[in-house]
């Protein structure tokens, strides 16, 4: 595309205060997208300061790699690979992780990756483009049984089983593979909707995580986060969505829990064993002023901790 694609980033400022960050530390920035909390990173950064970013996304890898920016590394990888890609560069503990999770702006906005209701474009949904099926693709091969799961438990969409349905019916006339087809059987289904959000979004979404695995893939990065902070190490996590922002604070919490130890135990306060994980502050969401300026920020939560002095 010809078309530059802006990005704005989502809590910028507090994502970065929230990490401490230090002038001769090393940082780890799980999803770079187009490196907003990067570039801020780098600017709190000394000259022996460290930044390593991750994306799945080859268009934001590309660029990442136009940085020039010897404290900087771009690494083109999912970040369920964050311990492999530290051992490969040679780093045991970092001093802050951030993650914001879930789908850019850029990806949203380029209809080719037919990420979005709003344009038809062929329906790609994937956030590495370079592997793995399509969603026109998945939706030619999955059953009912697992459509209906699907939208229903990632979508959050009462109207699962009906899409579900229709999906299969209308597939055996001829394949789904625009975002337009997708759109206009989801409309016809879908009666009822809240003002102002097309019928398909819930839809969208639902396909969009299962397809790229967005919740495993976060089960699996929480507790490689906790292995590879130093102490007092911290921990920012962005998400949009509210299963995956339950999944982070029930985390937090575990983390932050010590052994359960049975009642009436005759032990001092000093020998009750720590958690892995202080939490810092309450979750946070984006201001007024974000909200006017970028109104994708009104879903975002940010939850942070700091790994505790347990070795």
């Amino acid at each position: 595309m010809s078309e530059v694609l802006v990005h704005t980033t989502v809590l910028l400022a507090e994502a970065v205060e929230a990490l401490a960050i230090k002038p001769d530390g090393i940082y780890l920035d799980c999803t770079f997208g187009r490196g907003g909390h990067s570039a801020l990173i780098l600017q709190q950064l000394g000259a022996n300061g460290r930044l390593i970013a991750l994306d799945k996304d080859m268009t934001a890898v590309s660029h990442g790699l136009e940085w020039q920016d010897a404290r900087f590394k771009m690494v083109h990888s999912g970040f369920t690979h964050l311990a492999e890609v530290l051992r490969e560069l040679g780093v045991e503990r970092v001093d802050g992780i951030l993650l914001d999770l879930g789908v850019s702006s850029p990806q949203l906005d380029e209809a080719a990756r037919g990420f979005s209701f709003r344009f038809d474009a062929p329906l790609d949904m994937r956030m590495d483009n370079s592997r793995g099926p399509t969603a026109a693709q998945w939706l030619e091969t999955a059953d009912e049984g697992l459509l209906t799961e699907v939208i229903r438990d990632y979508g959050e969409e009462r109207f699962a089983k009906q899409i579900a349905r229709a999906i299969i019916v209308a597939r055996e006339i001829q394949p789904i593979q625009t975002t337009g087809q997708l759109v206009e059987l989801v409309g016809k289904t879908v009666r009822t909707r809240e003002t102002g959000k097309n019928p398909a979004t819930r839809t969208f979404q639902a396909i969009r995580i299962y397809l790229n695995q967005e919740l495993e893939e976060l089960k699996q990065v929480l507790p490689q986060c906790v292995t590879h902070l130093k102490p007092g190490g911290r921990l920012a996590v962005i998400s949009f969505h509210s299963l995956e922002d339950r999944m982070v604070k029930h985390f937090i919490r575990d983390m932050n829990d010590a052994d359960k130890l049975p009642r009436n135990v005759p032990i001092r306060a000093s020998e009750v064993p720590k958690g892995k994980l202080n939490l810092i502050g309450r979750a946070i969401k984006a201001g007024k002023d974000e909200l006017n300026s970028n109104p994708r920020a009104r879903s975002a939560v940010m939850r942070v901790a700091e790994r505790s002095d347990v070795a």
